[in-house]
């Protein structure tokens, strides 16, 4: 049974590399900073900054030329700490540094200085780090919105998942958002987007149900 598992694992893992290859663009020697991606994580609070930096630098390791961070003041200076490589915007707002009379036009600044760099952006990961402060998450509703939009391809990752769980219009029937939940989040989508539990003797299905979603 040992080696079983064994073998299954190391297809798994085979299959896993195959797959990361074909999607990873290969180095070539004319391509001029930038020409191999830009991309943007969206996350990063005064209680999490690790996510949003390993998401950032993570990009940057398997070829990306570009990696930027938008997160809010108090986590700027960490993150930013972890490597210089990174291009960090310390832009984003959380309720308690945000007065009632002033949510509207804080949000408007948020999303209008996002917005000046959205086209140079190949992708962004939103969800990395960004907790679920009511405030920030309304800010970064309006942002996948903005992406949307644009036709800017999305990653939904951590509380961003928990985000669009509850909000699913923001990327119902968007071809270019992906979703990577861990076993809760899938859960909670299966529960909320198809109403059911999860079922292992159907999850092929369901798991086809979720992305036509």
């Amino acid at each position: 049974m040992q080696g079983t598992k064994f073998t299954s694992g190391a297809s798994l893992e085979a299959d896993a590399e195959n797959v990361l290859r074909a999607i990873t663009p290969t180095l070539d020697p004319n391509r001029h900073k930038g020409q191999a991606g830009k991309i943007a994580v969206i996350g990063g609070g005064r209680e999490y900054t690790g996510a949003p930096y390993f998401a950032a630098i993570s990009a940057l390791k398997i070829g990306a030329d570009l990696s930027h961070v938008f997160c809010t003041k108090d986590a700027a200076s960490v993150i930013k700490s972890y490597s210089p490589e990174l291009i960090v915007h310390p832009v984003l707002e959380e309720s308690y540094s945000v007065r009632d009379d002033e949510k509207g036009v804080i949000s408007g600044k948020v999303l209008a200085e996002v917005d000046k760099w959205l086209e140079r952006f190949d992708c962004l990961v939103i969800g990395p780090g960004l907790g679920r402060d009511p405030f920030l998450l309304d800010c970064v509703s309006k942002i996948i919105k903005l992406a949307r939009q644009s036709n800017v391809p999305i990653v939904i990752d951590g509380d961003g998942l928990f985000l669009v769980t509850n909000s699913l219009d923001l990327i119902s029937g968007y071809p270019l958002a992906v979703l990577t939940p861990n076993v809760n989040e899938y859960k909670r989508l299966v529960q909320k987007v198809l109403s059911c539990e999860v079922n292992d003797e159907e999850a092929h299905e369901q798991l086809l149900s979720l992305a036509k979603r």
